[in-house]
């Protein structure tokens, strides 16, 4: 005799908790679109059409023409190529190492400080300030005239001459380093500070009871917990320094001075001063060559240095 069977039902609580997801889903696609939608339009399209222009020639108005890699072996056997190349990598080699050696030091002295937060304040106001207004500042102290303020103090204090810190090609680049450490030191000051709070403060006691120096608990215990941290602030100050434009577009003109001729205004000389929009895009499409290709290294290198809490 055959047996009826009842149809199986899905279980209230499993329609309820699908009809939750969904909406959360919603929810989620509406808070989200936007910004999607903003990335799509002024990053991934422009950059593919960037890509695809440095395979073309183009004046910006006529019509375009393929010319395959000659406008990446143009780029990659051009002395002003070379020089920007040369230049940027210089003020990276300078900005980094010495910017974030000063931060370190910074933090772990302004660590547990009574009063720490203004310091913060302080340390941290050069970064909120126009890099504009930085720039025409710096203008003002490495003059080289009467109304240098640098210059005008060696002289008048300890009888020195100083250089001409923005018309010197060798100077600029030191001039450049400066300001640049300057303007983004508050930042990496926080976010130290921000990596040290997060140290347990019995390691540092341990450390004590254990009858470590100063420094021994700096090297031993501070900079190994602090990798993380560190890591992630040379990732981001090797990228900047590789795309540093506007501070020094209005600090010196690089068209006066070869030695402040950067990748980023090789580019937007090449792009919107000669028209010449496929042979900018193929050395914009190197610039992103090279900093991923730097980034990739230090990703691997991070093993080696990098100690992560486990």
């Amino acid at each position: 005799m055959a047996t009826l069977t009842r149809p199986r039902t899905a279980p209230a609580h499993a329609s309820s908790s699908k009809k939750v997801r969904n909406r959360d889903g919603l929810w989620a696609a509406f808070f989200l679109g936007p910004q999607v939608l903003g990335m799509v339009v002024f990053l991934i399209v422009p950059l593919l059409f960037a890509v695809v222009l440095a395979f073309m020639k183009w004046d910006g108005l006529g019509s375009t023409s393929w010319v395959g890699f000659d406008n990446f072996a143009a780029q990659l056997s051009s002395p002003d190529f070379g020089r920007a190349l040369l230049n940027t990598v210089a003020i990276a080699l300078i900005t980094v190492p010495v910017g974030l050696t000063l931060a370190v030091l910074i933090a772990v002295a302004l660590n547990n400080l009574k009063g720490s937060n203004v310091y913060r304040v302080l340390y941290f106001m050069p970064v909120v300030t126009s890099s504009v207004a930085v720039a025409l500042i710096w203008q003002v102290i490495l003059a080289n005239d009467e109304n240098g303020v640098l210059n005008t103090t060696l002289m008048s204090w300890f009888g020195l001459s100083g250089p001409d810190w923005l018309g010197s090609p060798s100077w600029v680049i030191v001039s450049i380093a400066v300001v640049t450490i300057w303007s983004s030191l508050g930042l990496n000051v926080v976010i130290f500070m921000a990596g040290l709070q997060t140290i347990p403060p019995q390691i540092f006691e341990a450390s004590r009871i254990d009858g470590a120096t100063a420094f021994q608990t700096f090297r031993r215990v501070t900079l190994p917990l602090l990798s993380p941290t560190i890591f992630f602030s040379t990732v981001v100050a090797v990228i900047s320094s590789l795309q540093a434009f506007d501070l020094i577009y209005v600090l010196v003109d690089p068209k006066d001075n070869e030695g402040a001729r950067t990748i980023v205004y090789h580019l937007y000389d090449l792009g919107f001063k000669k028209f010449e929009f496929g042979m900018s895009s193929a050395a914009g499409v190197l610039l992103l060559l090279l900093t991923l290709i730097v980034t990739l290294v230090q990703f691997l290198a991070q093993k080696r240095f990098v100690h992560y809490d486990s």
